[in-house]
């Protein structure tokens, strides 16, 4: 009978990292601590349930690398990408899907699984044999945390997230607000029209920036400290940095008409994507943050159109915590002190779903590897596989190492191409041929050697 594979945790990476095993014909427990032991971000016990965003970003696999990961995923058969595109909703040139949905699709799809069991209860220490993936997350709990110091001798790193709020949009008023995607992009009206936009004059903004600045924060433990993660900053941090900081990111006004007033250009623009198939909910787009409950709702209500806004959920911050990977994984992500246990997914120092189920995939099939005694290829890296693999493993500097999305600043240079923003575009395309074709052959070979 062939060994056993046990994964840890039933999120995004752990649920890939299942279904990449099963598929090759690996027995696998999914151990997952929900709904018996609950965290604050969670409501269900669904298996790759979201908690933050809806969106997996960008779907362009040939000049974004994001996209390039969601390219290399559907081609290797993931789980995550093909739930994704059931559930998709529109969303511009961005891929976001309708989150219960998907948790539920996710869930039925490996239980469905004859070689695959859900079992229901936390656990608390390293196991000491078998094959094990510890795929818990931003939130691994304490005493789980706890024995993976305990065992590496070093602390994990951490840093705080940030929730975005989530508005009923029947609360929204359409006379002030209005649907456009950036630059018309997207190839149907639904695409060209996925978001819901709220303009400032300059006058509001700089009233908005001032409440945001004065609101009650949610403090920090003793002891804590906030190392954010720059591509899920609070607003409020955003703001700190400068006034002008969110009228140049979440909020920037470009690429969008307001057809209530054409003739006028907006100061700043906020701007809310659909949460769910109904269209009955809206995220704030880019609004993570830690203002207390109270303050949200009254700063909030300050953007024009969301003057009388209802709240399904307003935002929060959480700690989360991450491997220093570089020091303590090698090449297979396994725990250098103890190799029958691997790591995958945000605990290994990549940030967002995308990377999270990608490094899931990777520990998923790495492991049913060793299981079966099948030689396993090198992961390329010129794939966008590769290129984040290879950062979390060793090409990243330890001693500033923090969490990474997958970026084309990863990827090694294509010979004869110039650099600058004026070559960027033949050069991602470079990058996204190269990485298709490395990555076909990869999977190519595993299938030759199964």
């Amino acid at each position: 009978m062939t060994q056993e594979l046990h994964i840890v945790g039933g999120g995004m990476a752990g649920s890939e990292a299942a279904w990449q095993a099963a598929q090759l014909g690996v027995p696998v427990v999914i151990h997952e601590m929900r709904p018996k032991v609950e965290t604050f971000a969670h409501r269900t016990g669904n298996l790759a349930e979201m908690v933050c965003s809806n969106s997996f970003r960008s779907d362009d696999d040939e000049q974004n690398a994001v996209g390039l990961l969601h390219w290399e995923m559907r081609a290797a058969n993931g789980l995550i990408m093909a739930t994704a595109d059931k559930n998709r909703l529109p969303a511009g040139g961005a891929l976001a899907v309708d989150r219960d949905p998907f948790a539920e699709d996710v869930t039925a799809a490996l239980k469905a699984l004859p070689n695959v069991w859900v079992e229901y209860g936390e656990i608390t220490e390293l196991p000491c044999d078998g094959q094990w993936i510890i795929a818990t997350g931003p939130l691994t709990s304490s005493a789980l945390g706890e024995a993976i110091r305990a065992e590496t001798g070093a602390d994990a790193l951490a840093f705080f997230d940030a929730i975005a709020p989530i508005v009923y949009a029947e609360s929204i008023d359409m006379s002030k607000a209005w649907m456009q995607s950036r630059y018309d992009k997207g190839e149907t009206e639904a695409e060209q029209k996925a978001y819901l936009n709220c303009p400032m004059d300059r006058e509001q903004y700089e009233a908005f920036i001032d409440a945001l600045l004065a609101a009650e924060k949610t403090e920090f433990h003793e002891g804590e400290t906030a190392g954010y993660f720059d591509g899920c900053l609070p607003i409020e941090v955003m703001a700190e940095r400068g006034r002008e900081t969110l009228r140049h990111g979440p909020m920037k006004p470009v690429g969008l008409t307001n057809p209530h007033q054409p003739e006028v250009k907006a100061h700043a623009v906020v701007q809310l994507r659909r949460d769910n198939a109904l269209g009955t909910l809206y995220n704030i787009v880019g609004f993570q943050t830690k203002m207390k409950y109270g303050a949200q709702t009254e700063v909030l209500r300050m953007i024009p159109g969301l003057e009388a806004a209802r709240f399904a959920r307003l935002g929060g911050i959480h700690r989360n915590t991450f491997l220093n990977s570089p020091t303590l994984l090698d090449a297979q992500m396994r725990l250098k002190s103890r190799p029958n246990i691997r790591f995958a997914g945000q605990i290994t120092g990549v940030e967002g779903y995308v990377e999270s189920a990608a490094m899931g995939l990777l520990a998923g099939r790495m492991a049913a590897a060793e299981i079966l005694g099948q030689p396993l290829p090198e992961v390329p890296q010129d794939s966008a596989m590769g290129a984040l693999i290879h950062h979390i493993t060793g090409g990243a500097e330890a001693k500033t190492f923090q969490p990474m999305n997958v970026n084309f600043g990863l990827f090694r240079p294509v010979d004869g191409l110039k650099g600058g923003r004026r070559g960027r575009k033949d050069r991602y395309k470079a990058y996204t041929d190269r990485a298709k074709s490395a990555w076909t052959d990869w999977l190519g070979a595993m299938a030759n050697a199964a």
